[in-house]
């Protein structure tokens, strides 16, 4: 009889909990370093991956280091709508020089350079919670005025765990092999124009923590050609860096994506360079039922938002009215 009345409770939860996020074509966190708000929707597997190589340049140290490595992410869309788990990390390969007192010394490192396992939930959908504003007849102006309520972000929270095994060089002398990780991740969607913000705190059982924010703008030129640019600040003890990125990504079928990037940094201890390209692919076994078809007015707000965003640039751009 408990048994009967905790499936009861859990299956009314997720009824009232659902909010559609599953989209027709592939929803990627690539090629930047951000997590959007969204999840990729119940029974969605989602890997997306990539190769990357760059160089560092010490001014302190007086040294130079050559990178190659291969990140990756794989999500899936668990249960609710909402929730989205996560596996991401990145192995990375390190040949150093260094010139010390005229003596040149050669090093090298190969490893996963981190690895963390983690749980993304939407909180808050503004498609969902804000009632949406009907067109107004009798006034032009008032349907094309600029509407403040479309500030309001997408909100969701991220909690996981990072973890390393054995004798790993990219652990600093003390650290411990695990820790927890949190973020704040928040998303507007204005038609073609998409902006993410992630505020993240690091490893937050150690001495040294690290706190990082990251600002993402995408701007979709047409529906399968896509540009990006992100700033990231980290703030730390063990390394403090300001990085920028941009790149491109293009869509293959509604499951397969590609993209490339690139990245500079601002300072000397060290300066850095990075290219990139990588693929994000989708299993999509995603089923509607009756229960995600009701609840889906969040979704289909968003496609018409986008679909407005779309139409009134293509009447700017041409002159219209």
């Amino acid at each position: 009889m408990r048994k009967l009345l905790l499936l009861n409770i859990i299956l009314l939860l997720a009824v009232f909990d659902l909010q559609a996020q599953y989209t027709e074509t592939i929803n990627s966190n690539r090629p930047g370093q951000s997590q959007g708000a969204f999840s990729v929707g119940t029974n969605v597997i989602q890997l997306e991956s990539g190769f990357y190589l760059g160089k560092d340049d010490h001014s302190g140290f007086n040294s130079k280091t050559d990178i190659w490595g291969i990140d990756y992410q794989l999500r899936y869309g668990l249960l609710f709508e909402n929730l989205e788990l996560s596996l991401s990390g990145a192995f990375e390969s390190q040949d150093i020089t260094r010139n010390f007192l005229g003596n040149t010394i050669h090093a090298s490192g190969r490893n996963f350079k981190s690895n963390t396992i983690g749980a993304k939930y939407l909180i808050f959908d503004p498609y969902k919670e804000i009632e949406e504003e009907k067109p107004n007849l009798k006034s032009w102006y008032a349907n094309r005025k600029f509407k403040w309520k479309t500030l309001i972000p997408a909100v969701s929270l991220y909690a996981g765990a990072n973890f390393a095994f054995g004798d790993n060089p990219y652990l600093y002398e003390g650290e411990g092999k695990f820790s927890p990780k949190a973020a704040l991740i928040t998303q507007n969607n204005w038609g073609r124009w998409v902006l993410v913000l992630n505020l993240i705190a690091d490893k937050l059982t150690e001495e040294y923590r690290t706190y990082t924010g990251i600002v993402t703008v995408t701007h979709a030129l047409n529906p399968n050609f896509a540009l990006f640019g992100e700033y990231q600040g980290i703030k730390g003890d063990i390394y403090a860096d300001d990085i920028i990125r941009t790149g491109a990504a293009y869509l293959l079928g509604n499951n397969f994506q590609f993209d490339i990037s690139g990245l500079v940094n601002f300072k000397d201890t060290p300066s850095k360079w990075q290219v990139a390209a990588g693929i994000s692919y989708r299993l999509d076994f995603h089923k509607e039922d009756e229960f995600i078809e009701e609840s889906n007015e969040g979704n289909r707000r968003r496609a018409r938002s986008q679909k407005l965003g779309r139409e009134n640039e293509e009447k700017d751009d041409s002159g219209g009215f």
